[in-house]
C-alpha cells in the first residue's frame, strides 16, 4: 500500500470531469479552427520558416502536417463559414507553395502535400 495520501494523488491527477467541461463549452468552429492553425504552424517550422530556419526542418514531416491540414479544411469546408475558412485555404496554399519551393525533388502537379484535396496549387 501506498504511504502516499489521497489527496495528493488527486492533486496531481487530471480533473477530467472538469475538462470535459472545459471541451463541451467550446464550439466546434472554435476547436477546427485552433486545430488548423495547430497544423499550420507546426507545417511552418518543419518548413524551416521560422526564425530558426532550417534548424527544425523536415520536409518528411511538414508533408503530413501539411496533407493533414488539407483533410482537415477539407472536410470541414461546409461546417465551418467562409469567414474561417477563406484565410486557413490561403494559409495552406502558402504552405503548399513553400513546400514546393524548398524541395530538392518536386511532385508532379497534384501530387505535392495535400494536393489530393486541394488540386493542383500553383504560384
Amino acid at each position: 500500500m501506498s504511504d502516499t495520501p489521497p489527496e495528493s494523488v488527486n492533486a496531481d491527477s487530471p480533473d477530467f470531469d472538469a475538462m470535459a467541461r472545459d471541451i463541451a463549452e467550446v464550439p466546434a468552429v472554435e476547436v477546427i479552427v485552433t486545430v488548423a492553425v495547430n497544423l499550420m504552424s507546426a507545417a511552418a517550422v518543419k518548413l524551416g520558416l521560422t526564425d530558426e530556419g532550417d534548424k527544425y526542418k523536415d520536409l518528411d514531416e511538414a508533408r503530413k502536417l501539411v496533407t493533414a491540414l488539407a483533410g482537415l479544411l477539407d472536410a470541414s469546408a461546409t461546417e465551418i463559414s467562409s469567414f474561417h475558412a477563406a484565410p486557413l485555404r490561403d494559409g495552406l496554399k502558402s504552405l503548399q507553395l513553400a513546400f514546393r519551393e524548398a524541395s530538392l525533388v518536386h511532385d508532379e502537379p497534384g501530387q505535392g502535400p495535400g494536393e489530393k484535396y486541394t488540386g493542383p496549387v500553383y504560384g
